[in-house]
């Protein structure tokens, strides 16, 4: 066991809240877990070598109070946690109407019911640091949206990270049946941070969620977390995932298809600028019958940075009719960049229709010099080619408020991605 597991042992022992029977089973788990290394199948590319012997504070005072970033157009309603502990004034929140919000800490005994009915729902039990994360995160946010309710305002969460801060957050969500709802997670960690970031939604039948997740962290920070649904019958998930690399960076993503003709639709962008690490693990389970996937997923990898991609779609005996798909392409912008990428399917039904691929190309020259030679320098056609690699995803962002505000934020990340 690493010195900072150990640690994380220790810390939760210590805490006695309404949610320690959660972190006892977390800490019975993490006791017989052994710390992965390179022969870890799950962690074989991605080393964790930086977190090992990791020792950063925990937030002891209550941090200042930061705004979420500026988006023109969306007028969302943003709940704001700084070093995983939360600035907005949760219980004064004006919240839609069909919509209740409850803070995790000091949760009443309504919040706590309604935690319990989605925490650990649709995570993956066997998740290293979910467990790290069911042990230690004290704060968070519970997200209940009424059956039927049509909520027009995204929800936004946003969680700042500062450099030197160790933290832990977790959202929940429950989605009730025939309702509409938008939820963005919004995370940023500047300098030597550390934090993991869980999020379960149990989307009730005929439910249609739109989800997004910004991971854009500093290129020193340690983010591991995760985005984890369950389907109702014909619910609909639209659900838009954007990371970048840093010195550890993995988001697993898990989607059950827990009742028949629900529909999932996942789009992920990644992008590395040099010498930077990002992983993203998906596995989209079919448990019932007619149910269709989607999943496109797409990186940029800068010089020397490592993108490792591994996704799983699993067909169970009984999920006939099932349509799906999972697609994974990348970009090397030098022959210093690596890719890892594991597509794969695993199907014990006879009538399905599924499919899966990846590819692997570089920035070809030929077409750099062709826009140079039309009087475009070479930083902006590289700005250019990055960018139409991963147009279509952008595009395909139902929220235009959100997919206008990414795009020059997406350019601006490509001007630091080519190699020096």
């Amino acid at each position: 066991m690493s010195q900072w597991l150990a640690s994380v042992i220790d810390r939760a022992n210590s805490v006695d809240d309404w949610l320690r029977p959660v972190r006892q089973e977390a800490v019975a788990q993490l006791k017989q877990t052994a710390w992965p290394t390179r022969r870890t199948e799950a962690w074989r590319y991605t080393s964790l070598h930086a977190l090992k012997d990791l020792t950063l504070a925990e937030p002891t005072a209550a941090p200042a109070s930061t705004e979420a970033p500026a988006i023109t157009d969306l007028n969302s309603l943003d709940i704001v946690f700084v070093d995983g502990v939360p600035t907005t004034d949760i219980g004064s929140l004006n919240t839609p109407e069909g919509v209740r919000i409850y803070a995790l800490d000091n949760a009443s005994e309504e919040a706590q019911t309604q935690a319990k009915k989605v925490m650990n729902q649709a995570k993956n039990a066997s998740h290293l640091f979910g467990l790290v994360n069911d042990a230690l995160a004290q704060q968070g946010v519970v997200i209940d949206v009424a059956d039927g309710a049509i909520v027009e305002q995204p929800i936004r969460v946003v969680n700042y990270v500062s450099a030197g801060v160790e933290s832990h957050n977790r959202v929940l969500v429950k989605l009730g049946a025939k309702a509409q709802a938008t939820i963005i997670e919004h995370g940023a960690g500047q300098g030597n941070s550390m934090n993991t970031a869980f999020a379960e939604y149990l989307v009730g039948d005929e439910a249609k969620l739109e989800h997004y997740r910004f991971a854009l962290h500093g290129a020193d920070a340690i983010h591991i977390g995760g985005s984890h649904f369950k389907l109702g019958e014909a619910s609909r998930l639209n659900s838009t995932i954007v990371g970048y690399g840093s010195q550890v960076s993995r988001i697993d993503t898990d989607i059950v298809h827990a009742a028949e003709h629900a529909d999932a639709k996942m789009n992920c962008i990644y992008l590395l600028a040099p010498s930077e690490h990002f992983d993203l693990h998906s596995l989209i389970e079919h448990a019932e019958p007619n149910g269709t996937t989607e999943q496109n997923a797409r990186g940029i990898v800068g010089d020397k940075g490592r993108a490792v991609f591994s996704g799983r779609i699993l067909i169970h005996r009984d999920a006939q009719k099932t349509l799906a798909e999972l697609h994974n392409r990348n970009l090397l912008l030098s022959r210093g960049a690596q890719v890892s990428t594991k597509p794969a399917l695993e199907i014990y039904a006879d009538d399905v229709q599924c499919a899966h691929g990846a590819t692997i190309a570089e920035i070809e020259e030929d077409d750099l010099y062709y826009l140079q030679t039309r009087g475009i320098s070479r930083e902006q056609a590289l700005v250019m080619l990055n960018f139409g690699f991963i147009q279509e995803l952008v595009k395909q962002m139902p929220n235009k408020a959100l997919s206008a505000w990414l795009e020059p934020l997406l350019r601006e990340r490509f001007k630091t991605m080519e190699p020096a």
